[in-house]
């Protein structure tokens, strides 16, 4: 809790200069007793805050009793501290709207992530936030609380506060070593070392640089592309430009700041980048509606269509217009609706995503990889029972393709049947493929995002009519996979034989499918592989 301390300080010396606090952390007594400790007062705000308790807006209810326009102010018509909870699940408009206050140096945030490994603070907000703290592992136990003191005199201090020349120089040299695109991390970074200076009543040094190394580049810091060449060394300087560079080199910054990485966070953030780089996510896909889900800011709309009116923003769209509709108005009337003042709720909706997993049981897999494909679709079970997936296994072997388990979350279950799975027979590839679409189509029409994972050892050498002809055993297949991809459902297929197979390269092809050829992976490998395609 020591480096909590020290946050906690230096967010309360400068929260304008570093514009606020990422904490990471479950809800619990552990994040309940950093929050305690916080120097301000703060607001707290949802997730679905409206512009008006933001921006202000128009008081309804004063205006209709009065017969006259009555606004109230917002939270960001001042200078103020918020707290967002939840904030892995803050929509994009609210981060654009929070992260364009926080570029005016005059408010402070507060993010409360509660997120899993899918779920994260949005760029836009993680940007601006000079301070991060991730008390995942902290146990009450081996917590004391966090010292709270009067920083009135470090306040005054902070302005007067000299950093070496050069510091913001060799700071953004750190950086871009750490693989940190972004120019406001070596602003954050000295606003963080210079906190620290005036806490302890000094100028910028040594000390105050490497703590905001730590704290500002630690969760940062991106793997750097393997290609890229290693930086020029730099031109030989005099020794009057020498004493003008800051006290700590870049190199030191650089070190200081990986040490608050954890073990292997580099290799991970390099894998991450290449799942986000393909648009995929954890979930299922989202959709808006007009019936149910997460609530979204109303919109303009037409009576008849459906959906439900939102009568709050209706009256507040009507407002500002009822003294000229009633001096106009032929009637007496207390209230004049238009339909251009109809606004109509909507909704977000997350879809739940099966997986269906279509194990090729045939003759030839039994014999060289059926026994690793159950391993690896076994493991993957428990991941997709923990992210809360359906889970839908069929086999294809003999002449036939088998459903044997419907999308399902129960994980006993189907490790009994992924157990009992037997081998042997020909490959009806095409019967498979076949039953796999069918079965992701039930899915969509039930409202659940479907994902295919074909694990196969080689081409089909069974007709869709049972008969033994591979000829046609691929033009059923070749035909199959282009009713796939019309369809638009996501198909990833693994080619488990000893060695790859073109067949299945050009069928994955035909499906806009990524083809993962692993000849000599176990089970745990062809897991990691196969999770980290889906996820």
């Amino acid at each position: 809790m020591e480096q909590a301390s020290l946050a906690l300080s230096l967010l309360a010396i400068d929260p304008a200069g570093l514009r606020g606090l990422w904490l990471r952390a479950r809800a619990g007594p552990v994040r309940d007793m950093v929050l305690a400790a916080l120097p301000m007062t703060a607001q707290r705000i949802h997730p679905n805050i409206t512009d008006d308790a933001l921006f202000g807006g128009l008081d309804l209810a004063a205006t209709l009793a009065t017969g006259r326009q009555v606004y109230r102010t917002g939270l960001l018509n001042h200078p103020t501290t918020l707290i967002l909870t939840m904030a892995e699940r803050c929509p994009p408009g609210l981060a654009a709207r929070l992260a364009m206050a926080l570029d005016t140096p005059a408010h402070c945030l507060i993010a409360l992530d509660e997120g899993t490994d899918d779920e994260t603070l949005p760029a836009a907000l993680a940007d601006r936030l000079g301070l991060f703290l991730d008390l995942g592992d902290t146990v009450w136990s081996d917590c004391a609380p966090p010292v709270t003191e009067d920083f009135t005199a470090a306040r005054a201090r902070l302005p007067h506060v000299q950093a070496p020349p050069g510091t913001l120089k060799a700071l953004t040299q750190a950086a871009a070593q750490l693989g940190i695109a972004s120019l406001r991390a070596p602003t954050l970074a000295l606003a963080a070392a210079r906190a620290s200076a005036a806490l302890h009543a000094r100028d910028v040094t040594d000390a105050d640089l490497r703590l905001a190394a730590e704290l500002v580049y630690g969760h940062r810091a991106q793997p750097l592309p393997e290609s890229a060449p290693p930086p020029p060394p730099p031109p030989p300087e005099a020794e009057s430009d020498r004493k003008d560079q800051t006290l700590l080199p870049e190199d030191l910054i650089v070190e200081a700041a990986r040490t608050a990485l954890p073990a292997g966070l580099l290799d991970q953030l390099k894998s991450t980048a290449a799942r986000a780089a393909k648009g995929a996510g954890g979930t299922g896909g989202a959709k808006s509606g007009n019936r149910r889900g997460r609530p979204l800011p109303s919109r303009a709309g037409r009576l008849g269509t459906g959906a439900r009116i939102d009568l709050v923003a209706t009256l507040r769209s009507a407002a500002p217009w009822q003294p000229i509709r009633r001096s106009a108005a032929l009637r007496d009337a207390i209230l004049h609706i238009r339909p251009s003042d109809i606004r109509l709720k909507r909704y977000i909706e997350t879809s739940d995503r099966v997986l269906i997993f279509a194990v090729d049981a045939s003759g030839s897999a039994a014999f060289a990889r059926l026994s690793e494909a159950k391993g690896a679709v076994e493991l993957l079970l428990a991941a997709a029972y923990a992210r809360r997936d359906h889970v839908a296994l069929l086999a294809f072997r003999g002449t036939s393709a088998d459903l044997i388990l419907p999308p399902t979350r129960s994980l006993v279950q189907t490790k009994r049947r992924l157990a009992g799975l037997p081998g042997g027979g020909g490959t009806p590839l095409a019967a498979g493929l076949q039953v796999a679409l069918q079965t992701a189509q039930q899915a969509r029409a039930r409202g659940m995002t479907p994902t295919i994972a074909l694990m196969t050892d080689g081409r089909g050498n069974i007709a869709l009519d049972g008969s033994p002809n591979r000829t046609q055993a691929d033009h059923d297949a070749q035909t199959i996979a282009a009713l796939i991809r019309a369809a638009g459902i996501s198909t990833l297929v693994i080619d488990t034989g000893t060695r790859p197979q073109p067949a299945l390269a050009l069928l994955a092809r035909a499906m806009v499918a990524p083809y993962l050829p692993l000849p000599r992976a176990d089970a745990h490998r062809l897991s990691a592989v196969l999770g980290a395609a889906l996820s």
